[in-house]
């Protein structure tokens, strides 16, 4: 049963749908004590995962418990936050219903950012550590996301991943999320918030903390897309989002004081790691040459909590990190862990940060509100479906232009011997370009 659910996850081309898009496969090949569904979506203003537990909680439910089965896992959470009562309420009750309990158990979580980091959720749900510079496989624990737990669950009835939820969300007059092909121009999902025109917005890629603003709306949509957050030009988020790291090392030596609350309330540093953000506003503004010093910016998990939330002098601690990062990489320096599990700070439950505080001090509180999952039909002329959209290397092409390809048909397959994942046609028709690693199909 192990080996042929595996066999199926990685036929069907399932990868992290959470945004990092490591090949579930090689996840489900592991042992493990414990395994996690993340379903705690901290982002602001995403709606995907919260909707598709209440819309498809059996689906869900049945591929998390095969996930914990095929790991080996003696206990299975099902995490979400705790405001999702009616949510968690369903889960319950079809935890039941399917014979999953004990096995499988709702565990709530505190309405915090980033309480879906999975070092973060890992200690919430198990009060282990990850080491830095680890994953939690190193304290027993294997973390997937709640639409990679519906995707496994296809997998199994030999359904490929060929669609992805999205939620568009912002300044717009019509927020929703919706279900598209694999390889749907953005602009079409872009569209579906009622604007004409985008001269004005700017668009993240994903959610307001970690997501980037868009250069090049031109792209299309990968099995890691979670939504885009769509902001007038002008907002503050977005300003703060566009300086570069030049210009953030001119500003940060004209006001730093030290004071320490990017380290403070930094969630990595709250479990024990070593990762100061302080130190690297320091080290960069007077051009330190301490390599040790340097080289803890690597366990930063880019949450951007540090300078988007805790300076109050709203300068760019991670930005600071991504400059010593920049410069670790390029002499080839990397953090030397200890391996040893951290003990988190005492103080860490006196410092989470609360969602709807964040939201506010980002300013989109006005844009905080339900991006219902609606059945959207969006039917591309033709999709450009990425072949490395997962982690490792991209997919080998199977077929040439000028074939028909079937919806569901795989048309490109993992490097042999290298990490990486299949990929499917999202759509019927014939295959019109192979390059830049994507394979254009147009429909009919």
């Amino acid at each position: 049963m192990r080996v042929n659910l595996i066999e199926q996850v990685n036929n069907a081309g399932v990868i992290g749908a959470g945004g990092a898009g490591f090949p579930t496969h090689v996840k489900l090949s592991a042992t493990a004590e414990f395994i996690l569904l993340n379903g705690a979506e901290c982002e602001p203003l995403l709606r995907v995962d919260q909707q598709l537990m209440e819309i498809y909680p059996d689906e869900i439910i049945l591929g998390f418990q095969s996930a914990g089965k095929a790991v080996g896992a003696k206990k299975a959470y099902l995490c979400i936050k705790e405001k999702h009562g009616k949510v968690i309420s369903i889960l319950r009750e079809r935890i039941e219903a399917l014979n999953a309990s004990p096995f499988v158990e709702v565990t709530p979580l505190p309405d915090v950012y980033p309480a879906g980091d999975e070092q973060i959720l890992v200690y919430t749900v198990t009060g282990r550590s990850v080491p830095e510079a680890g994953i939690p496989l190193n304290v027993g624990c294997v973390v997937i996301n709640s639409e990679t737990a519906l995707n496994i669950f296809n997998a199994s009835k030999g359904l490929p991943v060929t669609e992805k939820f999205i939620t568009v969300a912002g300044d717009i007059p019509n927020r929703v999320t919706v279900k598209v092909p694999v390889g749907t121009p953005i602009m079409d999902v872009l569209k579906q918030s009622g604007l004409d025109s985008f001269d004005d917005y700017a668009v993240i890629d994903g959610g307001p903390m970690m997501g980037p603003v868009m250069t090049d709306l031109s792209g299309h949509v990968g099995k890691k897309h979670k939504g885009f957050v769509i902001l007038k030009k002008d907002h503050s988020l977005i300003r703060k989002k566009t300086t570069t790291i030049e210009q953030a090392r001119h500003i940060n030596i004209s006001a730093c004081a030290q004071c320490r609350m990017c380290t403070d309330l930094c969630p990595r540093y709250l479990i024990g790691h070593n990762v100061e953000p302080h130190k690297s506003m320091r080290i960069q503004n007077y051009g330190l040459n301490d390599v040790e010093g340097k080289s803890h910016a690597q366990l930063c998990c880019m949450c951007n909590l540090c300078e988007l939330f805790s300076c109050p002098a709203g300068l760019h601690p991670k930005l600071a990190n991504d400059a010593l990062r920049r410069d670790l990489a390029e002499q080839n320096i990397r953090y030397q862990a200890s391996g040893n599990e951290p003990a988190a700070r005492q103080n860490r439950e006196y410092r989470q940060v609360p969602s709807k505080r964040l939201t506010a001090r980002l300013g989109l509180s006005t844009y905080d509100k339900a991006a219902p999952l609606q059945e959207v039909v969006c039917a591309p002329e033709a999709v450009c479906i990425p072949i490395d959209s997962h982690v490792g290397a991209p997919a080998i092409p199977t077929v040439s232009v000028g074939d028909h390809v079937q919806a569901g048909q795989c048309i490109g397959v993992a490097a042999e011997g290298k990490l990486g994942a299949p990929v499917h046609s999202s759509i019927a028709g014939t295959v019109i370009g192979i390059e830049n690693n994507h394979i254009v199909i147009r429909r009919g």
